[in-house]
């Protein structure tokens, strides 16, 4: 084939029948000055790299940013109502038979169905030929438990075996509560809850999306179990002190709820875990190609509020008798809400659940610490719904003792991150700190702990900051100092209270040694006890857990038995003081303010008790007359054996 050459001049266009040796000579030296020319250029192209002030790993970034956000451009204020075409038939459990009884967990029974209930539910061949007790089958699964080698491994096979066998779950919960209660909620649950979109096989929850606000009651219908007589929910906005988690904030519901059942007796399937996903604020989740919430910014509070009164309305027309329990929201939605609902039959264990705990545990350590009531004087660390929640609580201890409300909060001092709290502070105090902000400080600001118990001189100190190691040596050691300067035989009290223990103010060990011993001490999260040894003279000091399962599971079971029509503060006030008047001689010579965690159970029975007999005194139970009257004649002693006989305890 010919070979051509051009040129971009059509002056130069050249033909074979045009070509002639001298114009060959011509365009021979052209080519050669324009390689030259081509052949330096080249070498300064070579020596450049146009990518190089380029961040490739940005722009990829952004790309996939792009592509996850697949709600980019459509409308965010506009919502469809869901149609169902059908309801779900839910075959009965008289009816059921092989599979169909083996993959309900409330029905299996796994190795423990008798011969009988194998050939009448096709169960032979199904499940292996051996009789086995309940007991065995915990033994198995201890075993499998203590196999495991982390945290979370263990909660996944709890979780797993939750999906298969609920009584075997139940009834291993209940035998060693003091070794699984930790898996099942805190501290574990914290580190659940980080990577559940990551941990996820199943459902175990209702997750209703602000994208499907005007199907709130149609979601709720769609629960498999029916008349439920208590939800948890949360939005997942601030999840112990992990912060804003979004959706994944749903392990917070489902853990609590199992204590619920494993701690006061409610029936599993009269539990209900709701998450509210209206977005989340936390970018990691936004980034995270497996985040299984909405892919959107928070909607703002009042959006949030108005979706709120949408969800609480659904309730009460779907479960009129259900009992709320708001759970991590947000500090400033957290006293909103628990103050708009007041009247409903509602309460907040982040506010009134950890104040009861608290006031426990304080009205025990104010009777070993040796400091006269009208000496005594409160730092809180940490001013957010906890902090003041608590707060609250503990006052009202002073208000029932003859003191003013003023005189009562003259006692408390609220720290946060900006130093003591105070009226003249010079920023905008948020609303629920008010109450407790200062005005006697005559001008003086006190930005550290360390200068606020020096200018308190403090005989307890609180910590709800999810900071950990806040309560430094030199913090401790000031704290007993202002009470050994107190009067002799004196005791401090310390309460480093945050969850989970990577959040605590303070360890055990440190606090034992800084106090040399003689603190009072309980915290969130659990330690073990400690031994220290002076020559021949060994001594072993306990912990306490100020642990809201003290409470909440009793105060829960009480108000639902009492079919009461709200939660009252004295109600809340009731469980706090029959807690602390639950310990047994053992656990008072210990030096304990907690009965033992393996006692949870006799501890919710006693504050349901006292619940129910408040919710009878505040006129909100709605029990009939006559089931009142018989009790109010009997007493204790058939009220206790009543509610014994409504709680979950799993046997076969």
């Amino acid at each position: 084939m010919a070979s051509y050459n051009y040129s971009n001049s059509s002056s130069e266009l050249s033909t074979p029948r045009s070509t002639s040796p001298s114009s060959t000579l011509s365009r021979s030296s052209t080519a050669t000055s324009i390689s030259k020319r081509m052949s330096i250029s080249g070498r300064r192209i070579s020596g450049f790299n146009p990518m190089a002030a380029v961040d490739i790993d940005a722009i990829e970034a952004q790309m996939k940013m792009a592509a996850l956000d697949t709600l980019k451009g459509y409308s965010a204020d506009h919502y469809g109502t869901i149609k169902q075409y059908r309801e779900t038939d839910y075959i009965a459990e008289r009816n059921a038979g092989g599979y169909q009884v083996l993959r309900e967990p409330a029905w299996n029974k796994g190795t423990s169905f008798s011969p009988d209930e194998r050939v009448s539910k096709n169960l032979t061949g199904l499940i292996p030929h051996v009789l086995e007790s309940l007991e065995t089958q915990c033994m198995r699964a201890m075993r499998m438990i203590n196999s495991r080698g982390t945290n979370i491994d263990k909660y996944l096979y709890l979780s797993t075996l939750k999906q298969n066998n609920t009584d075997l779950f139940y009834r291993l919960l209940i035998d060693n509560v003091g070794t699984l209660m930790p898996l099942v909620y805190t501290p574990t649950i914290g580190d659940v809850c980080l990577q559940y979109s990551t941990l996820y096989t199943h459902p175990e929850a209702l997750y209703i999306s602000i994208k499907q606000r005007k199907s709130i009651a149609t979601i709720l219908r769609n629960w498999p179990y029916p008349d439920p007589s208590i939800c948890v929910v949360t939005d997942g906005s601030r999840i112990l002190g992990l912060g804003d988690l979004g959706v994944n904030g749903v392990g917070i519901s489902i853990g609590k709820l199992a204590l619920y059942t494993g701690a006061a007796g409610i029936h599993p399937q009269k539990t209900l875990p709701i998450v509210l996903d209206c977005g989340t604020a936390n970018e990691s989740n936004l980034r995270d190609p497996l985040y299984l919430g909405l892919r959107q910014k928070r909607v703002s509070p009042q959006v949030a509020l108005e979706f709120m009164d949408e969800f609480m309305a659904a309730m009460k027309e779907v479960y009129p008798n259900m009992l709320v329990q708001f759970e991590d929201f947000e500090t400033e939605k957290a006293f909103q809400y628990l103050e708009r609902y007041k009247m409903e039959k509602c309460f907040n264990d982040d506010i009134q659940g950890t104040g009861a705990v608290v006031l426990a545990g304080y009205m025990g350590a104010v009777s070993l610490s040796g400091v006269p009531i009208e000496d005594q004087k409160l730092v809180f660390m940490g001013a957010g719904s906890a902090g003041v929640g608590v707060a609250k609580q503990v006052m009202e201890f002073y208000t029932r003792r003859g003191l003013s409300e003023q005189a009562a909060r003259d006692k408390f001092y609220l720290v946060d991150t900006r130093g003591l709290v105070t009226k003249d502070r010079g920023d905008k105090l948020a609303e629920h700190k008010k109450i407790f902000a200062r005005s006697d400080n005559n001008g003086h600001q006190f930005a550290t702990l360390e200068e606020v118990i020096e200018y308190v001189k403090p005989t307890a100190l609180i910590g709800l900051t999810a900071t950990f190691g806040v309560f430094t040596e030199s913090v401790v050691r000031a704290l007993k100092a202002s009470v050994d300067a107190s009067g002799l035989g004196r005791r401090p009290i310390l309460f480093p209270l945050s969850n989970p223990l990577t959040k605590a103010e303070c360890t055990f060990e440190q606090a034992i040694t800084w106090t040399e011993g003689t603190v009072i001490f309980a915290s969130g999260s659990p330690f073990s006890p400690y031994t220290t040894k002076t020559g021949d003279h060994i001594t072993t000091y306990y912990p306490n857990q100020g642990n809201n399962v003290y409470v909440f599971p009793g105060l829960g079971l009480g108000a639902i038995l009492a079919k009461a029509s709200r939660v009252t503060d004295a109600m809340v006030y009731t469980s706090a003081a029959s807690l602390s008047g639950c310990l047994n001689s053992e656990e008072i010579r210990m030096g304990l303010i907690y009965p033992k965690i393996e006692r949870v159970r006799d501890a919710s029975v006693v504050v349901a008790r006292e619940v129910m007999k408040c919710a009878r005194r505040d006129g909100v139970s709605l029990l009939p007359e006559e089931t009142w009257v018989e009790w109010e004649e009997w007493g204790d002693v058939a009220l206790t054996a009543w509610i014994k006989r409504q709680v979950y305890d799993p046997k076969w």
